[in-house]
């Protein structure tokens, strides 16, 4: 497991060490950082799976700023702009440098990538020190982005990515044929087992999470004859098809749906060796609905894998306070950052869950809003 991660002159941050639990979640204001810590992961993995950082060497290599996971745009776009020293990175440059280091399990793994100044608009940052076999590079990996796929009448149909990468792409587009093709791969006992599904097997577990967001919600995933597409389709009542309603198009049906659905895959499909980063699971949920996801999110952290979630709602955060509670995960399992920011810098809190699911301590600004509305309304 990743236990903590420090980036020196990346984006937002001249300097931060951050820890990480089996379930982290980061929170905040917009454009405070929260982004960043994912992407930062995001780029060390596409830049292995382009061949640029390759394990079991120290030769060096480079990161790929651009690529199917994150897409940051040029080394100057990178490096902090009130860039300092990091001679506590690498000692091979004078030149500014972008570090991030990863602690796994007692052992700590680097990567430096040096700023060209003659070259600010390289996509590509020659990385001198380079770290070796990091679990990053070999865990079960996947990473959703806020912006995810939207109601279509098709979807991609991608042997490449689906099926032999395992892969429900950046922005789930994948997760319909995934799920197609996986259909019968059974969920293994435990928290993610959905007590109420007709069976183990991924197709009827996802059916039974997704009524946790829309009761009596079914859906099917097949391909389209003759076509690169697979179509995805609900209906109401009934199991997964059978004496359901008339099956209807995801155009047709409530938005929040089709964008919960790569989350719901993603977390069933976790295994204890699965790194997870997700961005925004919450998003067109209602409140009950993001309660419920919370609960799907400390389900796949209970089962070992490991979840790194940025999240704007206090139902997640709520949600995963009572989990706690509930000992479905233990305190220490779980990692709360609040990012704040002023202009000239990024301040993190980290204020810890207890057994009882309280937290030791409400930073201002920490999901606040309802009390100050209500002092408003009251005043």
């Amino acid at each position: 497991m990743i236990t903590g991660l420090t980036l020196v002159n990346f984006k937002a941050f001249r300097h931060v060490e951050l820890r990480l639990g089996r379930l982290t979640l980061l929170t905040g204001l917009n454009s405070s950082g929260k982004s960043s810590v994912l992407q930062a992961l995001g780029v060390l993995r596409q830049s292995f799976e382009s061949g640029m950082i390759a394990t079991r060497s120290s030769a060096g290599g480079g990161l790929l700023l651009n690529g199917d996971l994150v897409t940051l745009g040029t080394a100057q776009d990178v490096l902090h702009e009130d860039f300092g020293p990091a001679r506590e990175l690498i000692a091979l440059t004078s030149e500014p440098t972008v570090g991030i280091i990863l602690d796994e399990d007692g052992r700590q793994h680097r990567w430096a990538a040096v700023y060209d100044a003659s070259q600010p608009d390289q996509d590509v940052m020659e990385v001198p020190v380079l770290s070796m076999d990091s679990q990053l590079y070999t865990r079960s990996f996947q990473y959703l982005h806020a912006e995810r796929i939207t109601p279509a009448v098709t979807y991609p149909r991608s042997h490449q990515m689906a099926i032999a990468r395992r892969s429900l792409g950046v922005r789930g587009e994948h997760t319909v044929n995934y799920l197609r093709h996986h259909a019968e791969h059974e969920i293994a006992e435990g928290p993610l087992r959905h007590p109420r599904a007709l069976s183990p097997q991924l197709l009827d577990q996802t059916v039974a999470w997704m009524q946790e967001l829309c009761p009596s919600v079914n859906l099917q995933a097949s391909a389209v004859e003759g076509t690169d597409s697979v179509r995805l389709s609900y209906g109401f009542g009934g199991t997964t098809g059978i004496n359901a309603t008339r099956r209807r198009r995801p155009t047709n049906v409530g938005f929040g749906l089709t964008y919960a659905l790569p989350i719901v895959v993603a977390c069933l499909t976790a295994t204890p060796e699965s790194l997870i980063l997700l961005e925004n699971p919450e998003a067109h949920l209602h409140p009950k609905g993001q309660s419920r996801m919370a609960a799907l999110l400390s389900a796949a952290a209970a089962t070992g894998a490991q979840l790194i979630v940025e999240t704007h709602s206090d139902h997640v955060l709520n949600g995963v306070r009572i989990a706690v509670k509930q000992g479905v995960l233990q305190p220490q399992d779980t990692v709360v950052h609040y990012f704040s920011g002023n202009g000239a810098g990024t301040e993190v809190v980290t204020p810890r869950i207890d057994k009882d699911g309280m937290l030791e301590q409400w930073p201002e600004g920490f999901f606040d809003e309802w009390e100050n509305s209500l002092d408003q309304l009251l005043d």
